[in-house]
């Protein structure tokens, strides 16, 4: 057995356009309620979100019977996490609050085995379909997204470093933590934030470097990827119950006599 192709990696590398969808709710119910639906990729979220481990593997599992990679934000750059994360399958990992090259490279090392990096080897496992996949220890760190994810001033005004640190597949901002680093907490979608951040995806873009973030507002994801994003998540499942239960509600309430 050959280990599967990363179809969110080649799709970026390629330049292509990736939809994706925040996945917050934590419960492979829910998760597999969303897997079919056919975005191009979804955020496991585990840094703002009370997933751990074992919850996590049962989304993992809901989102396999799809076509969507599932990508998981641990809540740090935690090499002990991440090689847990890696037994589990986990095909994409997004570091949170990457501030500097150092931190960067850290991240590229938890993902890769002696002599590139310091992630510890198991033999049977989940990742490996538990001894099956033969080309496993070969092929593994050419099947696994690294991406980063940029969420203050500094790191966005440092973002080209970023594009050169090997085996980095993306850079992703995030507006909300950049925000709040302005001075502009609660309002990720403020213009001056989108100010800081599309000069700087366009140096990233000119490098060749695939680049990503998540807002709630579907016009302005599609706006970013006819602009040159590669991987934009337009939405979370946690944001779509709560607003289809105000809006059905409102909805209702609203045509009673």
């Amino acid at each position: 057995m050959k280990l599967a192709e990363n179809t969110f990696l080649k799709a970026i590398r390629a330049g292509q356009q990736q939809v994706g969808l925040w996945v917050s709710l934590s419960h492979a119910y829910a998760a597999e309620a969303v897997a079919p639906a056919g975005y191009d990729w979804a955020l496991l979220d585990m840094e703002h979100s009370p997933n751990e481990l074992a919850s996590l593997l049962g989304q993992l599992q809901a989102f396999a019977a799809s076509d969507t990679t599932a990508i998981v934000r641990p809540d740090w750059n935690d090499p002990v996490k991440v090689k847990r994360l890696l037994d589990l399958g986990v095909p994409g990992v997004l570091f949170p609050m990457v501030q500097t090259v150092e931190e960067a490279q850290a991240a590229v090392a938890a993902c890769r085995y002696p002599p590139h990096g310091i992630r510890g080897v198991a033999g049977t496992m989940r990742g490996n379909k538990f001894g099956r996949v033969t080309d496993y220890y070969a092929e593994v760190e050419k099947q696994t997204a690294i991406l980063i994810q940029l969420e203050t001033v500094q790191a966005v005004e440092n973002a080209v470093a970023f594009a050169g640190v090997d085996g980095v597949d993306g850079i992703f901002f995030g507006p909300a933590d950049i925000g709040a680093d302005m001075g502009l907490l609660g309002d990720p979608m403020h213009p001056d934030i989108w100010a800081l951040i599309r000069p700087a995806a366009r140096l990233l873009m000119e490098r060749g470097m695939p680049v990503g973030t998540l807002v709630s507002n579907p016009d302005f994801a599609a706006e970013l990827l006819n602009d040159g994003f590669s991987f934009v998540a337009c939405g979370s499942d946690a944001g779509l119950l709560a607003r289809g239960a105000d809006n059905l509600l409102a909805n209702v309430r609203g045509k009673l006599i």
